[in-house]
């Protein structure tokens, strides 16, 4: 089906949930924003969720816990300047649009309105065709859920008999949106979202280690299939089993060798964030005013892209309407541009890039990550080790924390071996790395030709609303990095 076909289809099926059966319609929909413009307002849409969440639990050997919840909503914005109103209702009904309606309309001066500004009908936004509109909760029934999970702990438990305890979750959502702007623009999306994590417990000699793996993104169910599922469990054993002998970590200014994939995590934190619109207008980031000016090692190219089919990060459209584009953020070391919803690149007078996201109708849009990532260099992952004689491998990464204004960061390692004359020995335990974004990007000396994007499980929050997002990297060496560690 062409990505118009579908577009059409999901415009189709959105109104089919969340309008017509409330008796609403486009015409209607436009009267209620004509109220709105009855005073000095810029801009104001409507953003229309219906929502289904799952999540099934299994630990020793049984179903622990269960979730199921349906929501269903409209957030109303209004936006004058810099001023934003807004207004929402988990009803949704003429009434609560039109209360909606008078509540943020506050925020513009009454009378000489611009409603003659508005157009007379409603134009369908194209949108992406990424993913397919499938709901997850129809592609497995419970019996197959829940055999899905007792197949993760039978494949950890005979995995290695060291391991003691298995944890397995997996989620599901469905979720149908619609939006509708005073541009007269209309667009909807269908957006599947599923995710099998692993966590296991390892168990030698009085010690407990703990091993986490798992993945995902935007299909049904049917995509964890036995070999994606032995994977997973693989790899959260590995882990687990590695770090039983792990030793203490050594601490110092020393060469890290960050590997490729999820250790992007650290680029999305500690970098991607503070490229993120609101904060650079705002002047509150250690990036702003910076364009165009070298704010990284040559080797250094970074990438947020929405387009990327099927991940987890990926939209077809961002929660503004916008289609979600591939933006550069920053080429051969040069900052490039910003990450932008509709409000902050009309006052920074920068084109829309579609990264408005939201948590759901009850928030307000905010810039926000797709998949953010660093572009592959031309070196070998093994000559990169090679060319260490000392130093930090980290291969995975558990919390970490940012501070956007001043760029500085504190990351744990949660699997780190050593590096000792070129090659990769010991594991340890207890390594944080110790930085600033904008400097640690200075550091970057080698870039490896293994560019991989994590397996699907990144959540993002900020401003306390959490969106899906995906991050990835290739091998990197960054020299003269501060580890904090625990060998004394």
């Amino acid at each position: 089906m062409s990505s118009k076909n579908l577009s059409a289809d999901n415009l189709a099926q959105a109104k089919a949930v969340l309008l017509e059966p409330f008796g609403l319609d486009e015409a209607v929909l436009m009267r209620v924003m004509g109220d709105i413009f009855t005073h000095q307002v810029d801009y104001s849409d409507m953003y229309f969720q219906f929502t289904k969440n799952e999540g099934w639990s299994l630990e020793d050997g049984m179903v622990k816990s269960g979730s199921f919840s349906i929501d269903k909503g409209v957030g109303v914005r209004a936006v004058s300047g810099d001023k934003t109103a807004f207004s929402y209702s988990d009803e949704i009904s003429l009434t609560a649009l039109r209360d909606a309606a008078s509540a943020v309309r506050s925020i513009g001066r009454q009378g000489a309105g611009k409603a003659a500004l508005l157009p007379s009908g409603v134009t369908a936004l194209d949108t992406r065709s990424l993913y397919l509109p499938e709901d997850p909760f129809q592609t497995l029934s419970a019996r197959e859920k829940v055999a899905l999970l007792e197949k993760v702990e039978k494949l950890a438990k005979t995995a290695d008999s060291r391991i003691v305890q298995v944890m397995a979750g997996l989620a599901g959502e469905y979720d149908v949106v619609l939006v509708l702007r005073s541009d007269g623009k209309i667009a909807a999306d269908i957006r599947p979202l599923v995710r099998l994590s692993v966590t296991v417990i390892a168990e030698e000699n009085g010690r407990r280690e703990i091993g986490s793996s798992g993945g995902g993104g935007r299909f049904g169910y049917g995509y964890f299939s036995d070999e994606t599922v032995r994977q997973y469990v693989d790899q959260a054993v590995h882990s687990a089993i590695t770090m039983l002998r792990a030793g203490p970590a050594p601490a110092g200014s020393m060469t890290v060798v960050l590997g490729s994939g999820w250790p992007g995590v650290l680029l999305h934190e500690a970098v991607g964030h503070g490229l993120e619109g609101d904060f650079n207008r705002k002047g509150s980031s250690a990036f702003s005013g910076l364009l165009g000016q070298k704010v990284a090692a040559d080797n250094i190219t970074v990438i947020d892209d929405g387009t990327v089919p099927n991940r987890r990060g990926s939209l077809n459209m961002d929660d503004e309407g916008n289609q979600t584009q591939r933006n550069v953020l920053i080429e051969k070391g040069v900052l490039k541009g910003y990450l932008q919803d509709s409000l902050n690149a009309r006052l920074m007078k920068m084109p829309v890039t579609g990264n408005g996201r939201r948590q759901s109708y009850a928030h307000l849009p905010i810039p926000r990550m797709t998949n953010t990532f660093m572009l592959g260099g031309d070196k070998e992952p093994a000559e990169i080790i090679a060319s260490v004689k000392n130093g930090l491998y980290a291969v995975n990464f558990g919390g970490g924390q940012v501070d956007i204004t001043s760029g500085k960061f504190v990351f744990s390692a949660s699997e780190a071996y050593l590096i000792e004359n070129g090659k990769i020995t010991s594991p340890v335990k207890g390594a944080t790395l110790i930085g600033n974004g904008p400097d640690v990007l200075k550091r970057v000396s080698m870039v490896g030709n293994d560019l991989k994007l994590d397996a699907g499980i990144g959540v993002c929050g900020k401003e306390g609303q959490s969106v899906p997002v995906g991050v990835g990297m290739p091998t990197i060496r960054l020299d003269g990095v501060t580890v904090g560690g625990t060998a004394g």
